[in-house]
Protein backbone atom coordinates (compact mmCIF):
# COMPACT_ATOMS: atom_id res chain seq x y z
CA UNK A 1 0.00 0.00 0.00
CA UNK A 2 1.32 3.56 -0.78
CA UNK A 3 2.44 5.18 2.08
CA UNK A 4 0.32 8.17 1.93
CA UNK A 5 -3.48 6.62 2.07
CA UNK A 6 -6.48 8.81 0.38
CA UNK A 7 -8.51 10.43 2.27
CA UNK A 8 -11.40 8.80 0.83
CA UNK A 9 -11.76 5.26 -1.49
CA UNK A 10 -13.99 6.48 -4.76
CA UNK A 11 -15.73 3.61 -5.57
CA UNK A 12 -16.08 -0.57 -5.09
CA UNK A 13 -13.06 -1.10 -7.97
CA UNK A 14 -10.53 0.62 -6.18
CA UNK A 15 -11.48 -0.66 -2.91
CA UNK A 16 -10.51 -3.54 -4.30
CA UNK A 17 -7.38 -2.75 -5.59
CA UNK A 18 -6.37 -1.66 -1.79
CA UNK A 19 -7.98 -4.76 -0.30
CA UNK A 20 -5.62 -7.42 -2.64
CA UNK A 21 -2.57 -5.09 -2.75
CA UNK A 22 0.01 -7.63 -0.50
CA UNK A 23 2.66 -6.35 1.88
CA UNK A 24 6.50 -6.94 1.38
CA UNK A 25 5.90 -9.35 4.14
CA UNK A 26 3.32 -11.19 2.08
CA UNK A 27 5.70 -11.10 -0.64
CA UNK A 28 8.84 -12.56 1.17
CA UNK A 29 6.38 -15.25 2.09
CA UNK A 30 5.61 -16.41 -1.03
CA UNK A 31 9.07 -16.49 -1.97
CA UNK A 32 9.92 -19.18 0.94
CA UNK A 33 6.29 -21.30 0.01
CA UNK A 34 6.86 -23.15 -3.52
CA UNK A 35 4.25 -24.38 -5.87
CA UNK A 36 0.42 -23.45 -6.41
CA UNK A 37 -2.20 -22.27 -3.48
CA UNK A 38 -5.68 -23.88 -3.34
CA UNK A 39 -7.99 -21.50 -1.53
CA UNK A 40 -11.13 -23.47 -0.24
CA UNK A 41 -14.04 -21.82 0.55
CA UNK A 42 -12.81 -18.69 -1.32
CA UNK A 43 -16.39 -17.20 -2.52
CA UNK A 44 -17.22 -15.19 1.06
CA UNK A 45 -16.39 -12.10 2.29
CA UNK A 46 -12.65 -12.41 2.25
CA UNK A 47 -12.02 -15.18 -0.26
CA UNK A 48 -11.97 -12.89 -3.35
CA UNK A 49 -9.63 -10.15 -1.80
CA UNK A 50 -7.35 -13.06 -0.37
CA UNK A 51 -7.17 -15.01 -3.44
CA UNK A 52 -6.40 -11.83 -5.25
CA UNK A 53 -3.09 -10.92 -3.05
CA UNK A 54 -1.80 -14.36 -3.21
CA UNK A 55 -1.85 -13.85 -6.95
CA UNK A 56 -0.44 -10.44 -6.53
CA UNK A 57 2.19 -11.27 -3.82
CA UNK A 58 3.22 -14.32 -5.81
CA UNK A 59 3.76 -12.51 -9.12
CA UNK A 60 6.03 -10.02 -7.27
CA UNK A 61 8.08 -12.70 -5.64
CA UNK A 62 8.43 -13.83 -9.16
CA UNK A 63 7.51 -17.21 -8.69
CA UNK A 64 5.11 -19.11 -10.88
CA UNK A 65 2.01 -20.92 -9.97
CA UNK A 66 -1.87 -21.88 -9.98
CA UNK A 67 -3.91 -19.60 -7.48
CA UNK A 68 -6.92 -21.46 -7.40
CA UNK A 69 -10.19 -20.60 -5.87
CA UNK A 70 -13.02 -22.89 -4.74
CA UNK A 71 -16.26 -22.30 -3.56
CA UNK A 72 -20.16 -22.71 -4.93
CA UNK A 73 -19.66 -19.38 -5.98
CA UNK A 74 -23.35 -18.32 -5.37
CA UNK A 75 -22.38 -14.98 -7.05
CA UNK A 76 -22.41 -15.86 -10.28
CA UNK A 77 -20.47 -13.24 -11.63
CA UNK A 78 -17.04 -13.76 -9.33
CA UNK A 79 -15.43 -16.66 -11.52
CA UNK A 80 -15.18 -14.89 -14.75
CA UNK A 81 -13.75 -11.34 -12.14
CA UNK A 82 -10.98 -13.84 -10.39
CA UNK A 83 -9.99 -15.25 -14.07
CA UNK A 84 -9.45 -12.04 -15.32
CA UNK A 85 -6.71 -11.82 -12.02
CA UNK A 86 -5.05 -14.80 -12.84
CA UNK A 87 -6.77 -17.10 -10.90
CA UNK A 88 -8.31 -20.52 -11.78
CA UNK A 89 -11.69 -21.09 -9.93
CA UNK A 90 -13.47 -24.10 -9.49
CA UNK A 91 -17.18 -24.41 -8.67
CA UNK A 92 -18.71 -26.97 -6.38
CA UNK A 93 -20.07 -28.19 -2.88
CA UNK A 94 -17.48 -28.59 -0.63
CA UNK A 95 -19.72 -30.97 1.46
CA UNK A 96 -19.79 -33.25 -1.01
CA UNK A 97 -17.09 -35.95 -0.46
CA UNK A 98 -16.93 -36.37 -4.51
CA UNK A 99 -16.29 -32.92 -5.42
CA UNK A 100 -13.34 -33.04 -2.84
CA UNK A 101 -11.85 -36.02 -4.35
CA UNK A 102 -11.91 -34.54 -7.56
CA UNK A 103 -9.91 -31.34 -7.01
CA UNK A 104 -6.61 -31.12 -7.87
CA UNK A 105 -3.58 -31.52 -5.88
CA UNK A 106 -1.72 -28.11 -4.56
CA UNK A 107 1.15 -28.60 -2.13
CA UNK A 108 0.05 -25.36 -0.25
CA UNK A 109 -4.19 -25.32 1.16
CA UNK A 110 -5.55 -21.89 2.46
CA UNK A 111 -9.14 -23.39 4.42
CA UNK A 112 -11.82 -20.61 4.33
CA UNK A 113 -14.99 -22.72 4.44
CA UNK A 114 -17.01 -21.98 7.88
CA UNK A 115 -20.49 -21.65 9.07
CA UNK A 116 -22.08 -19.66 12.15
CA UNK A 117 -24.98 -17.81 11.36
CA UNK A 118 -28.03 -20.21 11.74
CA UNK A 119 -26.24 -22.07 13.99
CA UNK A 120 -29.25 -22.23 16.31
CA UNK A 121 -31.72 -23.35 13.95
CA UNK A 122 -29.30 -26.07 12.15
CA UNK A 123 -26.55 -27.34 14.22
CA UNK A 124 -25.52 -30.12 12.23
CA UNK A 125 -24.57 -28.30 9.57
CA UNK A 126 -21.94 -26.37 11.53
CA UNK A 127 -20.56 -29.29 12.69
CA UNK A 128 -20.63 -30.51 9.47
CA UNK A 129 -19.04 -27.78 7.80
CA UNK A 130 -16.93 -26.83 10.67
CA UNK A 131 -15.72 -30.75 12.10
CA UNK A 132 -16.54 -33.22 9.78
CA UNK A 133 -15.08 -30.69 6.33
CA UNK A 134 -11.73 -30.34 7.71
CA UNK A 135 -11.46 -34.14 8.36
CA UNK A 136 -12.06 -35.09 4.83
CA UNK A 137 -9.58 -32.38 3.52
CA UNK A 138 -6.98 -33.22 5.56
CA UNK A 139 -7.23 -36.88 4.11
CA UNK A 140 -7.24 -34.97 0.90
CA UNK A 141 -4.25 -32.62 1.44
CA UNK A 142 -2.70 -35.18 3.96
CA UNK A 143 0.81 -33.52 1.97
CA UNK A 144 0.26 -30.11 1.83
CA UNK A 145 1.32 -27.43 4.12
CA UNK A 146 -2.29 -25.90 5.11
CA UNK A 147 -3.43 -22.46 6.53
CA UNK A 148 -6.81 -22.67 7.83
CA UNK A 149 -8.95 -19.89 9.65
CA UNK A 150 -10.27 -20.00 13.03
CA UNK A 151 -12.04 -17.01 15.04
CA UNK A 152 -11.17 -15.62 18.33
CA UNK A 153 -14.59 -17.31 19.36
CA UNK A 154 -12.82 -19.96 20.68
CA UNK A 155 -11.65 -18.07 23.60
CA UNK A 156 -13.79 -16.77 26.79
CA UNK A 157 -15.24 -12.90 27.16
CA UNK A 158 -12.47 -11.31 29.57
CA UNK A 159 -11.92 -8.77 30.97
CA UNK A 160 -12.11 -5.38 29.37
CA UNK A 161 -8.71 -4.11 30.80
CA UNK A 162 -7.14 -7.62 30.15
CA UNK A 163 -5.56 -6.64 26.76
CA UNK A 164 -7.78 -10.04 25.23
CA UNK A 165 -6.90 -13.39 25.02
CA UNK A 166 -3.48 -14.55 23.66
CA UNK A 167 -2.62 -17.63 22.16
CA UNK A 168 -1.43 -19.70 24.74
CA UNK A 169 -4.96 -19.21 26.75
CA UNK A 170 -7.26 -22.27 27.90
CA UNK A 171 -9.59 -22.25 24.83
CA UNK A 172 -13.07 -21.69 26.91
CA UNK A 173 -15.58 -21.56 23.68
CA UNK A 174 -19.64 -20.02 24.86
CA UNK A 175 -22.03 -21.26 22.51
CA UNK A 176 -22.69 -23.82 20.46
CA UNK A 177 -20.92 -22.20 17.30
CA UNK A 178 -17.47 -21.37 19.11
CA UNK A 179 -17.74 -25.08 19.93
CA UNK A 180 -17.62 -25.98 16.76
CA UNK A 181 -14.96 -23.31 16.18
CA UNK A 182 -12.25 -24.97 18.45
CA UNK A 183 -13.44 -28.91 16.94
CA UNK A 184 -12.50 -27.63 13.96
CA UNK A 185 -8.74 -26.58 15.47
CA UNK A 186 -8.63 -30.12 16.65
CA UNK A 187 -9.39 -31.59 13.65
CA UNK A 188 -6.46 -29.58 11.94
CA UNK A 189 -4.23 -30.47 14.84
CA UNK A 190 -5.04 -34.24 14.75
CA UNK A 191 -4.24 -34.71 11.01
CA UNK A 192 -1.23 -32.15 11.36
CA UNK A 193 0.17 -34.33 14.07
CA UNK A 194 -0.96 -37.78 12.58
CA UNK A 195 0.05 -37.17 8.86
CA UNK A 196 3.33 -34.59 9.59
CA UNK A 197 2.33 -31.40 6.94
CA UNK A 198 2.88 -28.24 8.14
CA UNK A 199 -0.03 -26.39 9.52
CA UNK A 200 -1.03 -22.46 10.57
CA UNK A 201 -4.57 -21.99 12.23
CA UNK A 202 -5.68 -18.06 11.89
CA UNK A 203 -7.58 -17.30 14.82
CA UNK A 204 -9.20 -13.87 13.72
CA UNK A 205 -11.18 -11.10 14.97
CA UNK A 206 -12.41 -8.93 13.48
CA UNK A 207 -11.93 -8.14 9.70
CA UNK A 208 -13.46 -5.24 8.82
CA UNK A 209 -13.39 -3.18 4.94
CA UNK A 210 -16.22 -0.70 3.98
CA UNK A 211 -18.91 -2.91 2.62
CA UNK A 212 -19.12 -5.25 5.87
CA UNK A 213 -17.58 -5.21 9.56
CA UNK A 214 -18.33 -4.56 12.88
CA UNK A 215 -17.36 -0.80 12.24
CA UNK A 216 -20.19 -0.59 9.17
CA UNK A 217 -22.53 -2.64 11.37
CA UNK A 218 -22.17 0.61 14.06
CA UNK A 219 -21.59 3.33 11.47
CA UNK A 220 -25.22 2.21 9.51
CA UNK A 221 -26.90 2.05 12.76
CA UNK A 222 -25.78 5.90 13.81
CA UNK A 223 -26.44 7.02 10.32
CA UNK A 224 -30.11 5.71 10.50
CA UNK A 225 -30.35 7.31 14.30
CA UNK A 226 -31.10 3.80 15.44
CA UNK A 227 -30.03 3.71 19.31
CA UNK A 228 -26.82 1.31 19.73
CA UNK A 229 -26.83 -1.58 22.45
CA UNK A 230 -23.58 -1.13 24.88
CA UNK A 231 -23.87 -4.64 26.29
CA UNK A 232 -20.83 -5.84 24.43
CA UNK A 233 -18.99 -2.32 25.08
CA UNK A 234 -15.66 -3.38 23.47
CA UNK A 235 -14.12 -4.85 20.63
CA UNK A 236 -11.08 -5.28 18.01
CA UNK A 237 -10.91 -5.40 14.40
CA UNK A 238 -8.43 -5.44 11.36
CA UNK A 239 -8.74 -3.88 8.06
CA UNK A 240 -9.33 -6.96 5.83
CA UNK A 241 -6.29 -6.08 3.49
CA UNK A 242 -4.05 -6.49 6.62
CA UNK A 243 -5.58 -9.88 7.58
CA UNK A 244 -5.13 -11.03 4.44
CA UNK A 245 -1.49 -10.63 4.51
CA UNK A 246 -1.02 -12.10 7.49
CA UNK A 247 -2.68 -15.22 6.58
CA UNK A 248 -0.52 -15.33 3.34
CA UNK A 249 2.39 -15.01 6.14
CA UNK A 250 1.48 -17.49 8.37
CA UNK A 251 1.58 -20.15 5.47
CA UNK A 252 5.08 -19.78 5.68
CA UNK A 253 4.97 -20.67 9.27
CA UNK A 254 2.74 -23.76 9.10
CA UNK A 255 4.75 -26.43 11.51
CA UNK A 256 4.31 -29.52 13.00
CA UNK A 257 2.59 -29.31 15.68
CA UNK A 258 -0.02 -26.61 14.25
CA UNK A 259 1.35 -23.04 14.73
CA UNK A 260 -1.38 -20.73 15.99
CA UNK A 261 -1.63 -16.83 15.39
CA UNK A 262 -4.08 -13.89 16.39
CA UNK A 263 -5.16 -11.77 13.57
CA UNK A 264 -6.48 -8.80 15.02
CA UNK A 265 -6.23 -4.69 15.23
CA UNK A 266 -4.00 -3.58 18.24
CA UNK A 267 -7.01 -0.86 19.58
CA UNK A 268 -9.25 -2.25 22.13
CA UNK A 269 -11.91 0.40 21.20
CA UNK A 270 -14.73 1.04 22.93
CA UNK A 271 -18.80 0.73 21.61
CA UNK A 272 -19.66 4.19 22.63
CA UNK A 273 -16.52 6.17 21.94
CA UNK A 274 -16.49 4.59 18.28
CA UNK A 275 -20.17 5.43 17.84
CA UNK A 276 -19.46 8.95 19.37
CA UNK A 277 -16.62 9.61 16.43
CA UNK A 278 -18.90 7.97 13.58
CA UNK A 279 -21.81 10.96 15.31
CA UNK A 280 -19.33 13.71 14.49
CA UNK A 281 -18.41 12.48 11.11
CA UNK A 282 -21.96 12.16 10.11
CA UNK A 283 -22.60 15.59 11.85
CA UNK A 284 -25.21 13.66 13.78
CA UNK A 285 -25.89 12.35 17.34
CA UNK A 286 -26.65 9.13 18.73
CA UNK A 287 -28.37 7.28 21.43
CA UNK A 288 -27.15 4.61 23.42
CA UNK A 289 -29.29 1.81 25.79
CA UNK A 290 -28.01 -0.39 28.24
CA UNK A 291 -24.55 -0.57 29.95
CA UNK A 292 -21.24 -1.75 29.01
CA UNK A 293 -20.67 -5.56 30.25
CA UNK A 294 -17.22 -6.06 32.58
CA UNK A 295 -15.96 -8.74 29.92
CA UNK A 296 -16.09 -8.99 26.02
CA UNK A 297 -14.84 -11.26 23.27
CA UNK A 298 -10.90 -9.65 22.98
CA UNK A 299 -8.31 -11.05 20.37
CA UNK A 300 -4.80 -9.80 21.59
CA UNK A 301 -2.85 -9.53 18.35
CA UNK A 302 0.34 -8.77 19.49
CA UNK A 303 2.24 -11.65 18.82
CA UNK A 304 0.89 -11.12 14.81
CA UNK A 305 1.84 -7.59 15.39
CA UNK A 306 5.61 -8.53 16.30
CA UNK A 307 5.51 -11.24 13.58
CA UNK A 308 4.66 -9.93 10.67
CA UNK A 309 4.30 -6.02 11.23
CA UNK A 310 1.69 -3.84 12.79
CA UNK A 311 -1.22 -3.19 10.40
CA UNK A 312 -1.36 -0.23 7.96
CA UNK A 313 -4.97 1.08 8.77
CA UNK A 314 -5.42 2.83 11.89
CA UNK A 315 -9.10 2.07 13.62
CA UNK A 316 -9.48 6.29 13.09
CA UNK A 317 -9.12 5.65 8.97
CA UNK A 318 -11.13 3.08 9.08
CA UNK A 319 -13.91 5.03 10.72
CA UNK A 320 -13.33 8.03 8.18
CA UNK A 321 -13.63 5.76 5.35
CA UNK A 322 -16.87 4.05 5.85
CA UNK A 323 -18.52 7.28 7.33
CA UNK A 324 -17.72 8.72 3.55
CA UNK A 325 -18.46 5.52 1.93
CA UNK A 326 -21.94 5.70 3.81
CA UNK A 327 -22.54 8.59 3.37
CA UNK A 328 -21.71 8.59 -0.67
CA UNK A 329 -24.39 5.86 -1.03
CA UNK A 330 -21.57 3.42 -1.62
CA UNK A 331 -22.82 -0.62 -1.97
CA UNK A 332 -22.66 -2.68 1.34
CA UNK A 333 -23.11 -6.47 1.71
CA UNK A 334 -25.74 -6.71 3.91
CA UNK A 335 -24.49 -9.20 6.28
CA UNK A 336 -24.29 -7.87 9.82
CA UNK A 337 -21.78 -9.46 11.87
CA UNK A 338 -23.62 -9.93 15.26
CA UNK A 339 -20.36 -9.00 17.12
CA UNK A 340 -22.98 -8.07 20.09
CA UNK A 341 -23.90 -11.43 20.86
CA UNK A 342 -22.61 -12.23 24.00
CA UNK A 343 -24.55 -15.86 24.78
CA UNK A 344 -22.55 -17.43 21.86
CA UNK A 345 -26.26 -18.62 19.74
CA UNK A 346 -25.83 -16.78 16.40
Amino acid sequence: MTNVLPESIRDVEQLEEFLSEPTDGAVEALKKVEGDIILLGAGGKMGPSLARMVRRAADAAGTERRVIAVSRFSDASLPQQLNESGIDTIAGDLLDEEFIDSLPGAPNVIFMTGAKFGTSGDASLTWAMNVWLPSVVCRKYRNSRITAFSTGNVYPLVPIDSGGSVESDRLEPVGEYANTAVGRERMFEYFCNRHGNPTSLVRLNYAVELRYGVLVDLAKQVFAGTPIDLSMGYANVIWQADANAMTIQSLADASTPAFVVNVSGPEVFSTKEVCERFAELFETTVDFTGEPAATALLNNGSNGHRRYGNPRVSLDQLQIWIADWLKRDQPTLGKPTHFEVRDGKF
